[in-house]
């Protein structure tokens, strides 16, 4: 698996879990859902991504978008 498939599948997973944890939970799980959000639109503008460093020590493949 790529840096770039297993960052969006980690972004993927966030947001269906806050979604679920907000739904039947507490309304401020959506506060998860916002950040996973703007920490996409961040890191599509500065190409700067916590998570796919993280991929990346874990011995991920470098995808086109992350390196």
């Amino acid at each position: 698996m790529t840096i770039d498939r297993a960052v969006l599948m980690f972004a993927g997973f966030m947001v269906l879990i806050s979604l679920a944890l907000g739904i039947y939970h507490s309304p401020y799980w959506f506060l998860l859902t916002a950040f996973a959000g703007l920490n996409m639109v961040q890191a599509s503008v500065t190409g700067f991504c916590p998570a796919a460093m993280v991929f990346k020590k874990l011995g991920c493949k470098q995808g086109v978008a992350f390196k």
